[in-house]
């Protein structure tokens, strides 16, 4: 699935440390983050079909 793809990345070339998959990761087991994620991937994605959006990169709206 796309949220275990995301975790074995995160797993192999790391995350910044003060994310939230992070936090999650420290004190979840790795099936729980991998729901969660899964779960904020899919809120996502229905709130850009149901509003008809493009998807709006969060990093990029810092800068």
């Amino acid at each position: 699935s796309g949220a275990m793809a995301v975790l074995r990345a995160v797993e192999r070339f790391g995350t910044p440390s003060n994310g939230w998959l992070s936090r999650l990761r420290a004190r979840k087991p790795r099936m729980v983050v991998a729901i969660a994620l899964a779960n904020k991937m899919a809120r996502g994605l229905w709130a850009m079909m149901t509003k008809h959006e493009d998807y709006r990169n969060p990093v990029a709206m810092m800068a």
